[in-house]
């Protein structure tokens, strides 16, 4: 890169912006393909894989109304995004979170008096 003198000033900054064009290109293209996957419609064989189940285990769960699913016909699909956020809502807590909840809990105004 050029010495920074006042005389290429003009020049040193069209650099700068198309890097700073190219950097905010980038940035839309992954967050695009982020939304893309987090929205991506599965088939069943393909949830199994992802959950780490058998496609029996997937219809059982299906049949029970235990999984996020859409059925259109005879076919079942799943949104990735939907089949993760139902993973994550099965978290158990740890003892040490559950002792904060209670703590929290009665450390507030109603209980301190």
């Amino acid at each position: 890169m050029k010495e920074c003198t006042f005389e290429n000033l003009p020049y040193i900054i069209g650099k700068l912006y198309s890097k700073v064009s190219k950097i905010e290109k980038l940035i839309k293209i992954s967050q695009i393909s982020a939304n893309n996957s987090d929205e991506e419609l599965m088939t069943i064989e393909a949830a199994a894989e992802l959950l780490k189940l058998s496609v029996a285990t997937i219809y059982t769960k299906v049949s029970k109304n235990e999984i996020p699913v859409n059925k259109q016909g005879k076919r079942l699909y799943f949104y990735k995004q939907e089949l993760l956020n139902w993973i994550k809502s099965g978290r158990i807590k740890t003892i040490d979170e559950i002792k904060q909840n209670v703590e929290v809990k009665f450390s507030s105004d109603r209980y301190s008096k």
